[in-house]
């Protein structure tokens, strides 16, 4: 193994192997201590996409809550999901049975397709006309606002379902998917998700399918796999200190490399990261 995947390994707080019950214990008991620390809080929300990363953090948040409920004797906290399609979402049905699954203590449903047509409009007026790619990046920074306003009118603060396998890359929005306040499954990869799917008796297509980001409407549901150039078994192999491809292993170290920004707090000029 070299320098790098220790490095990168030891950073993501990657281990190689897991215990799924304990793993889900972890994120609740990280979640509860979180709200009874901070008085302010009265809940959690998070954008439900119909995927396997929200459909897990939607689970254990609920679990949380329901915990948090049960301990002080009444329904003070809740679990906020949000639908937040653009337009009409192409896997509709996996979104309503990841909510199914997860029974969130309340559903909202925001619809960001004119909110982000209109921003389009007003930077295209400026002169800034917007290629696909980067329309992505507004859905999904979109999303994130919505998310935060409701947190900020219920006393909430906002999920993410960032992993190990996502923060290697750098495959999610700045400031969009990549904003939250807490992020229960930081330090797991993308099968040890799905082992804890699988340990809560999650419905085995909401993991089991294709995993997309939908951003770009000239490609629509287009794999992560495809964009990346590198499949989740790769990455995950990497994460847990095995051996892949060599042509693998330098795609995705540039990866890495190339998005070391998104894992780093805006920066000072107090900080080595900008010389």
């Amino acid at each position: 193994m070299s320098a790098l995947q220790q490095e990168i390994i030891a950073a993501l707080k990657v281990q190689r192997e897991i215990n799924a019950d304990e793993e889900i214990r972890k994120s609740i008991d990280f979640m509860k201590a979180y709200a009874k620390k901070n008085a302010f809080v009265k809940g959690f929300v998070l954008g439900i996409s119909g995927g396997q990363d929200s459909t897990l953090v939607g689970k254990l948040a609920q679990m949380a809550i329901d915990e948090l409920n049960e301990e002080c004797g009444e329904e003070r906290y809740a679990f906020i999901a949000v639908r937040l399609p653009y337009g009409v979402q192409f896997d509709e049905q996996d979104n309503a049975d990841a909510l199914a699954f997860i029974q969130p203590s309340k559903t909202y449903t925001i619809n960001i397709k004119a909110a982000v047509d209109a921003g389009v409009k007003t930077l295209h007026e400026a002169g800034i006309s917007l290629s696909d790619y980067v329309k992505g990046n507004e859905k999904a920074r979109e999303r994130m606002k919505a998310q935060y306003a409701i947190a900020a009118m219920k006393d909430c603060v906002v999920l993410g379902s960032d992993h190990a396998a996502e923060a290697i890359t750098g495959f999610y929005t700045k400031f969009g998917d990549g904003g939250a306040d807490l992020m229960p499954i930081y330090r797991l990869n993308k099968r040890q998700g799905r082992a804890l799917l699988k340990a809560l008796n999650c419905p085995p297509h909401l993991y089991e399918k294709v995993p997309t980001a939908d951003l770009e409407e000239d490609k629509p549901a287009l794999a992560d796999e495809d964009a990346l150039g590198v499949t989740y078994d790769e990455i995950d192999d990497y994460l847990e200190g095995k051996e892949i491809s060599k042509a693998a292993q330098e795609r995705l170290e540039n990866h890495y490399r190339r998005s070391m920004h998104k894992r780093h707090m805006p920066i000072t000029i107090f900080d080595d990261f900008w010389k």
